[in-house]
């Protein structure tokens, strides 16, 4: 019996490989002869950069970056040296989880590190990019990320204009003599399942900017700054793009990239499905098993289990799912490809508890 493991990341608790392997132990334990393999998968958040590496037999490398804050920060990034491609998670640099709660302000956060790992990849040889742009701590329309590649922001008095949104309020001018030559030998596959325009009531202000630490009066102010960049864009016919679902990604980075770089906004799941070449081994399963920490409606809507069904069902395989937790609506799930779910919790413990890695993989181990 030839089984797929293919199952997300528990946020805080495992990394994909390592719920997969814990579920490999179990269905071992089931069934002796049966030829397991595990894959790693992820939806374009945190972990895409864990996944793919490891997917792909690629490396790490290790740098000091500006983060949101303007401090010095130590990020990684991932290469996969035979194919030329560089995996860059954009929270890595510019992400909420490297702030204090007192240190989040999007008006001062800047993406000006997510260039510089880009920087350092373009300088390395590295011509293709699998980008992940979820988590971010900031608004500043990704200019920060293109000034670390040498575009240039000025205001009315011709000087650079200060990271994050409060420099786009004075941007005036936009120079383009001392961008990176290199750049546009570049390609860039973008992470992006959200469907925001730049601006407005359903743009990166008012969805997002305030679990960034933003008020209601700054995500006025900076609502209004993102439309008037937007329009001075337009005017100078460097981007008509603000409308374009995903726009508004990551503090309006997805307008950024799509504007000023060869790039494509993607569904997450779909590039790591994609570049880990998954469907070659579920071509040949007897069964499927995925999962994620929560199975709820939401999993229906891009994330990895559904991704992984999805694929299965392609080649009419049976498809299990294990999570740490299931809610009422992740029926859903079993009108996406999902035949079958099981929380994988095996008795009444604090939060705390399960999600220590040796208490989650056991629960994996005796589920499977």
């Amino acid at each position: 019996m030839n089984i797929v493991v293919a199952i997300d990341s528990f946020k805080g608790s495992m990394t994909s490989l390592e719920a997969g392997n814990a579920i490999a132990q179990g269905i071992r334990k089931a069934a002796p002869d049966a030829n397991v393999v595990v894959r790693p998968i992820a939806d374009g958040g945190e972990g895409t950069m864990d996944a793919l590496i490891e997917g792909m037999q690629g490396t790490y490398e290790t740098i000091t970056v500006t983060g949101p804050n303007g401090k010095p920060v130590t990020s990684q990034y991932g290469v996969i040296p035979g194919a030329g491609i560089a995996v860059v998670e954009m929270a890595k640099a510019a992400g909420l989880t490297l702030l204090r709660q007192e240190e989040r302000n999007p008006l001062y956060t800047t993406t000006y590190g997510v260039g510089e790992i880009i920087k350092d990849a373009i300088q390395k040889g590295y011509r293709r990019f699998i980008i992940g742009i979820g988590g971010s701590a900031t608004n500043d329309v990704g200019i920060g990320f293109l000034q670390a590649l040498g575009y240039h922001f000025l205001n009315a008095e011709g000087k650079e204009v200060p990271f994050g949104a409060i420099g786009v309020k004075d941007v005036a001018v936009v120079r383009l003599d001392q961008v990176m030559p290199e750049l546009q030998e570049c390609s860039f596959r973008v992470a992006c399942d959200v469907n925001n325009p730049l601006y407005g009531q359903n743009g990166c202000s008012y969805v997002y900017a305030r679990q960034k630490g933003a008020t209601d009066e700054s995500i006025r102010q900076m609502d209004q700054w993102i439309q008037n960049y937007s329009d001075l864009m337009k005017e100078k016919q460097l981007s008509m793009l603000e409308n374009m679902p995903g726009a508004g990604a990551a503090g309006g980075l997805g307008y950024a990239f799509a504007s000023f770089t060869n790039s494509k906004l993607e569904s997450g799941i779909q590039i790591v499905l994609e570049e880990t070449k998954l469907e070659e081994y579920i071509k040949t399963a007897d069964l499927v098993i995925t999962g994620e920490g929560r199975l709820d409606g939401q999993t229906v809507r891009g994330k990895a289990p559904v991704g992984v069904a999805k694929l299965a069902k392609k080649y009419n395989k049976k498809v299990i799912a294990f999570a740490g937790s299931v809610s009422a609506d992740a029926i859903l799930c079993n009108e996406n490809g999902i035949d079958a779910f099981f929380p994988i919790l095996r008795e009444v413990k604090s939060l705390e508890e399960v999600m220590q890695p040796e208490n989650a993989k056991q629960n994996f181990d005796s589920t499977a």
